[in-house]
């Protein structure tokens, strides 16, 4: 059965439009698409990248959108049943969690449990990785639950901190294994190929050896292979 998924994103997109790319090319294989976009914020690029590709978005209620949407009701509206957070800064109410046990995921722009909780995203995260003197970030796809950053990690691969990085710099090297890691793992997840305790290990021993690879091509079919996908 194809999984009906609902993305919550808080800003540009990215992720969501790599999600939306890769279902599209495995659309023969019906693993899910995308049902559903709510954001928010009423400005965010990722309704606008929804409304293009012919997909309902919604402004979610919150103190910046007092008109908007209800989370729940909107869900059940759409039939959901697989939640993806891609830049998604609020924290989900517990009985959103609760009826949707291993059935919502997020990806962070760090290797958790470093530099995740309340206030760590986009490029504080990686500020503070830089400040840390780290020589290693990366991505990670965990389970969400009641916690910032806390759930059960899924899926991470590592990217490299060079001496002459930038906030910008690290930011879109992590960025680019994101939108290769995330929809793989959403698919893999929403499709019910990997479940909680039936899954890859998050940390495939191949991704020790692929820290230089820039290619696209490359860095695909090195987690496509590490991660069984």
């Amino acid at each position: 059965m194809s999984a009906r998924i609902a993305v919550l994103a808080s800003g540009a997109g990215t992720n969501l439009q790599a999600i939306l790319d890769y279902l599209e090319s495995r659309a023969d294989r019906r693993p899910g698409s995308v049902v559903l976009v709510a954001s928010d914020r009423e400005n965010a690029g990722a309704l606008d990248r929804a409304r293009r590709a012919g997909i309902p978005a919604a402004v979610l209620e919150s103190a910046r959108a007092p008109t908007g949407c209800g989370l729940a009701a909107l869900l059940r509206e759409h039939r959901v049943d697989f939640i993806a957070l891609a830049g998604f800064l609020r924290l989900l109410p517990k009985e959103i969690i609760a009826e949707y046990p291993s059935r919502i995921v997020n990806v962070h722009p760090a290797l958790l449990p470093s530099f995740g909780g309340p206030g760590m995203y986009g490029d504080r995260v990686h500020r503070a990785v830089l400040l840390s003197g780290a020589g290693v970030s990366g991505a990670t796809v965990h389970y969400v639950d009641e916690e910032y950053d806390n759930g059960t990690i899924l899926a991470q691969w590592p990217v490299p901190v060079l001496a002459d990085d930038t906030v910008h710099s690290l930011a879109a090297r992590v960025l680019k294994v994101e939108h290769v890691l995330y929809p793989r793992v959403v698919e893999a997840v929403a499709s019910g190929r990997w479940k909680f305790h039936a899954r890859p290990r998050a940390v495939p021993d191949a991704a020790a050896f692929a820290l230089m690879h820039w290619d696209e091509k490359r860095l695909i079919e090195e987690i496509e292979h590490a991660f069984g996908l």
